[in-house]
């Protein structure tokens, strides 16, 4: 496996928008069941290769393969209007003993599958997987080069108000300005957005896959997915029951949890990230502590004491942070609590975080400047950080994630009672209570009803083996979802990483080969525990 250290790094870097579950909302609409899976496309047994695949653009996807197919905008009407999937391809390095195609789908929704696989796909699994799969991933549709839903009339239109608007409130007046705003970001997405939005649920995406997979010339189903890309496993796996030959589930969450009736319960809360969140942050704190002067908070008092005075410093007064040569931008409290969130999604990046809300201690006052000593060396500088950390990076446009998610998924429906269960839930997790508790709130405005959306029954009848896998302390996809997810399958091995992050990717070794096997001989153990390659805080070598 290649992605370890620095690369695993930028692989996890490249990933952290795409796995986000950075849902912006679902509309309170009941999904329909899909009628059936035979409006869909051909059953397996009659798949014949016919993608026309060319040469990537992207002169740095050399390796690759690139391709588009036209699929039904609505499976309803399958000789009607077509939209366009984005397709690329890694080939197999052993041609002649190539089992299949392996498809890809790294998360979100909104996540974009074409330029992910073409970031990390040459590193993404053992070895043994690149010799005997062609590595396939998409862009799905509503995302990317796949027609993309758009609510902004241009990029630099979004960009704007993105820029302009709040990202967490902080009291009554500011819960009416997120309101305000998360309804004009709806509306948008509305106009704009159309009949993409309109079409735009997991189990359409899970239809396209199955398209694919015919195009691909198999007659069965290799999946690998990430993170949101279990929900549309457990999907396909409703559809097509009989079109599977593995699927590797990891970082999972409960379909029933993602499209059950909310019941007036926040959709941030169902999906149980703020806990999640919370508690690999307790692990955050308990291994910066044990790891003394390797860990720069530990220079400046009790690392927990320290981040909270910087949390109640930021809300006070925001600091200006270098971004470039004569340039800043204003950084506070909700721009913490996010990068705390996402940093927890990998703990390779946790002493570069702790350095880096260190020097936020010393720049707000937290500590004092005499402490700057017991710092120097433990990091780099604070631009540098914000570089390493995505702060500084170009917004991408979030059209891509409002489509599924309020197409698939029911909400509260009271728009006024948002701002109390938030509050609650953000006694009960601090902070990321009160990050993950708005989840959603744009798409109480979105009147999307996909009637070809599917919302359950989730008990599954494939057959084959699925391998189930969760990391012990995730923030984004709950360890407390694994099992309830493995039981909807009739053969469900659950393959536990005891480590600390968001899915498997670029952390154990064990979990890569684990993988690896059930993917070349359908194989794996129920009840395997594999250990995280590398430690947060852990001394180097």
């Amino acid at each position: 496996m290649i992605l370890r250290s620095t690369a695993s790094r930028r692989a996890r870097a490249t990933l952290a928008p795409v796995l986000s579950l950075l849902f912006v909302g679902s509309l309170a609409v009941g999904a329909v069941p899909a009628q059936s899976a035979t409006k869909t496309s051909p059953s397996a047994g009659t798949a014949t290769a016919d993608i026309p695949w060319t040469t990537c653009a992207n002169e740095a996807a050399a390796a690759f393969d690139c391709a588009t197919i036209e699929v039904p905008s609505d499976y309803d009407e399958p000789q009607g209007p077509t939209t366009t999937v984005a397709v690329t391809r890694l080939p197999a390095l052993d041609q002649e003993n190539r089992i299949g195609s392996a498809v890809v789908n790294f998360g979100g929704p909104g996540g974009p599958g074409v330029a992910t696989l073409h970031g990390i796909g040459q590193g993404l699994f053992d070895a043994s997987v690149r010799e005997r799969f062609d590595i396939v991933s998409f862009d799905p549709r509503g995302i990317g080069m796949s027609d993309p839903t758009t609510c902004f009339p241009t990029l630099e239109d979004e960009q704007e108000f993105m820029a302009s608007s709040l990202i967490l409130p902080q009291d009554a007046s500011e819960n009416s300005r997120f309101v305000r705003e998360a309804a004009t970001l709806a509306r948008g997405c509305t106009i704009f957005g159309g009949d993409r939005l309109a079409t735009a649920s997991t189990a359409n995406v899970a239809r396209d896959m199955d398209v694919l997979r015919e195009r691909l010339g198999e007659d069965t189903l290799t999946y690998v997915g990430y993170s949101y890309g279990t929900v549309l496993g457990a999907t396909y796996g409703k559809l097509f029951p009989d079109n599977v030959r593995a699927m590797v589930l990891d970082g999972t969450l409960d379909p029933r949890v993602w499209t059950g009736d909310a019941g007036g319960k926040l959709f941030g809360d169902r999906i149980r990230q703020a806990e999640g969140a919370s508690e690999t942050y307790a692990e955050f704190v308990r291994l910066c502590t044990e790891a003394g002067e390797r860990c720069a908070l530990n220079g400046l008092g009790d690392p927990a004491e320290v981040v909270e005075g910087v949390y109640a410093a930021l809300k006070e007064q925001p600091v200006e942070l270098p971004t470039g040569p004569g340039t800043t931008m204003t950084f506070g409290y909700g721009h913490l609590v996010g990068q705390m969130f996402f940093t927890m999604w990998d703990s390779a990046d946790w002493e570069s975080q702790a350095a880096f809300v260190a020097q936020l201690a010393l720049m707000t006052g937290v500590a004092p400047s005499t402490s700057a000593e017991a710092t120097r060396g433990s990091g780099p500088s604070i631009s540098e950080l914000l570089r390493r950390l995505g702060i500084s990076e170009d917004y991408q446009s979030i059209g891509g994630q409002v489509g599924p998610v309020c197409a698939d998924a029911d909400f509260p429906g009271r728009v006024s009672s948002y701002p109390g269960k938030v509050e609650a839930l953000n006694e009960q997790y601090p902070h990321f209570g009160l990050f993950r508790g708005w989840l959603g709130i744009q798409c109480e405005f979105v009147p999307v009803d996909d009637e070809d959306a599917y919302a359950g029954p989730w008990e599954q009848t494939t057959q084959q083996p699925v391998l189930v896998i969760g990391t012990r302390f995730d923030p984004a996809t709950s360890y407390h979802f694994t099992a309830p997810y493995a039981s909807l399958w009739p053969d469900a091995r659950v393959l536990t990483v005891d480590g600390w992050g968001h899915t498997t990717i670029g952390r154990s070794n064990c979990a890569d080969a684990a993988i690896a096997d059930y993917l070349v001989t359908l194989e794996a153990d129920d009840g395997a525990v594999c250990e995280q390659d590398l430690v947060p805080f852990a001394p180097a070598g």
